[in-house]
């Protein structure tokens, strides 16, 4: 398969502020650029990200302050979030450690790393933990800007040519707005599974349903044979 890498989706050219950073100069930062987050660099000048800051560290100032009006009657914030308020500089309000993605990975990848760890965006590291890029939840999505033209070859190339041998050669696919439909015979039913998670692991796929029809007994160990 050809799946699209966090080293051909991310932005390499990342703002980023140093730990001592202070608090204005990061809301001066995040605006000017039009982004809301950034790389927090370590000092020894390689570039290593120690943490993200974002507009959301940033709020917990605001948010700690007294809400003299009366009227948003709220929980206040935990101690650590406090602590966190009160700080000056990138270092203090930071979240830290950096959560990374290394430019080999694919979507699938980051995006459960996300999703895991509850972050909207990933610095991409080289081996040595140096900063080369960043990706946001919005460029993992632009996989789904994929034409149908090009999501239906890879499906016939990928997925349908490599199973024909095993029963998948009368099976045809058709792609509309990301949405991979399968038609045709399989040799045994074990296939159609199969064919089915293939198809969904292409770049750009939005869902995958089948009509297919089985006209004979499996072939063995057709699901680890055929696994991308």
């Amino acid at each position: 398969m050809e799946h699209r890498t966090m080293g051909e989706l991310m932005t390499r050219k990342v703002v980023s502020v140093r730990l001592d950073t202070p608090f204005k100069d990061i809301v001066r930062t995040l605006a000017d650029n039009a982004v809301s987050a950034v790389p927090v660099l370590d000092p020894d000048g390689l570039g290593r990200p120690a943490g993200i800051v974002s507009e959301a560290d940033l709020l917990r100032k605001v948010a700690d302050r007294s809400d003299l009006s009366g009227r948003t009657p709220l929980p206040p914030l935990e101690a650590w979030e406090r602590a966190r308020a009160e700080g000056r500089t990138a270092g203090e309000l930071m979240s830290a450690p950096a959560v990374c993605a290394h430019p080999e990975w694919t979507v699938v990848e980051a995006a459960r790393l996300m999703e895991v760890q509850h972050v909207k965006r990933l610095p991409v590291v080289d081996e040595a933990d140096v900063l080369l890029g960043i990706v946001s939840r919005s460029d993992l999505l632009r996989v789904f800007l994929r034409k149908d033209e090009a999501i239906r070859a890879e499906i016939l190339r990928e997925v349908l040519a490599r199973t024909a041998r095993l029963g998948a050669a009368g099976v045809t696919a058709e792609v509309e707005g990301g949405q991979v439909a399968l038609h045709g015979a399989v040799a045994g039913p074990l296939l159609v599974p199969v064919l089915v998670r293939m198809c969904a692991g292409v770049d750009g796929v939005v869902s995958v349903s089948e009509d297919l029809a089985p006209t004979g007994g499996d072939r063995g160990m057709v699901e680890e044979r055929c696994a991308p």
